[in-house]
């Protein structure tokens, strides 16, 4: 049975470490946090030259692993076995290393603590070790966030820090940012420096230290074109086209593409209270007020027709179907369409 990287973590804290752990899935995110708590941890700095073994999976077949894992802890109580990429251990996915890795598990050493970093490969669930591994280890399927998980996360990862963080500026965080964790927390960790302890993260502490701009961010530009503010849908447009770097077409094509599809669901959508809505499409009732605005501007055939255009943008900005027309002309146009 998978436990939730949450209780594992918990349970590391509290120091209570036990004789494997085998991490799988696509979020390598929650693969390293835990295996980073363990090699910082498990073994006493002063032993760790003697009793932690890092070994990469392609250096090692499964045999090496397990005779590694077998050696009793020198002058200690416990020695660690951390095995990162395992996914690229030679014998995991064959018949005979897969036995081997059983019969460990059957009668693992206890003075061992062995751990399997496998990143975003899982072992086929078919195969007798799937089974072995649910029942005999501390076994995490690290999985992708949902999107609309995302604030929440944010907001249990910055009270966990000791800070905190509200509704608004969690949407917005995970809006602007997306689901690449790594990123993610780097960015709060650049925030989190500037504020002293159980200080409040706010929007605009994240756009001085996070560099959205105030004016001319994502956001804006979205609510410029569901408010069908012509004038300053064109203003933002033109600066992305004079600042493309830092402001590159694909993702916020992206972001409208997302933004147009939550409002098609409003626009489907039979109970459309707030509660049922902010289920349906995936965002906080606060922010509801605004796609009820945009429902009244662009109607289901609009919208429809709106996710049409951004498709053929997407398209455009990746080379398909657009000549040799600039980004700049691809993004103005995608404005024009959209509000016209």
């Amino acid at each position: 049975m998978s436990v939730l990287p949450e209780k594992v973590l918990a349970d590391l804290k509290s120091g209570n470490f036990e004789p494997v752990y085998f991490l799988q899935g696509d979020e390598p995110f929650f693969i390293d946090e835990i295996t980073g708590y363990i090699e910082a941890n498990a073994i006493a700095e002063a032993e760790k030259s003697f009793n932690q073994t890092i070994i990469y999976g392609k250096d090692a077949n499964m045999a090496d692993i397990l005779t590694n894992a077998r050696r009793f802890p020198m002058m200690a109580e416990k020695q660690l076995v951390l095995v990162k990429e395992a996914q690229n251990i030679p014998d995991i996915n064959r018949e005979d290393g897969q036995k081997l890795l059983i019969n460990y598990l059957d009668n693992p050493v206890p003075s061992t603590i062995l751990v399997f970093a496998h990143k975003h490969k899982k072992v086929d669930g078919r195969r007798p070790l799937a089974k072995a591994l649910k029942s005999k280890t501390v076994f995490v399927e690290s999985i992708k966030l949902k999107d609309y998980k995302l604030p929440a996360w944010i907001s249990q990862y910055v009270k966990s820090k000791g800070f905190n963080i509200d509704d608004r500026t969690a949407y917005m965080l995970a809006e602007y940012i997306g689901t690449n964790l790594e990123r993610l927390t780097n960015e709060i960790g650049k925030v989190l420096i500037s504020l002293p302890e159980g200080g409040q993260i706010t929007e605009e502490i994240v756009h001085k230290n996070i560099g959205i701009s105030k004016e001319y961010n994502v956001f804006e530009f979205q609510k410029a074109i569901a408010f069908r503010d012509v004038l300053k849908a064109n203003r933002i447009a033109n600066f992305y086209v004079a600042n493309s770097k830092a402001n590159p077409i694909i993702p916020t094509i992206g972001f409208l593409f997302s933004y147009f599809s939550k409002l098609l669901l409003l626009h489907g959508a039979k109970d459309k209270s707030d509660g049922s809505l902010a289920s349906t499409m995936g965002v906080p009732p606060f922010a509801l007020k605004d796609y009820r605005v945009a429902a009244n501007n662009y109607s289901i055939s609009q919208v429809v027709n709106g996710i049409g255009f951004l498709k053929k943008a997407d398209l455009q900005s990746k080379g398909v179907d657009s000549g040799s027309k600039p980004e700049g002309d691809i993004l103005r146009e995608l404005v024009f369409n959209l509000m016209h």
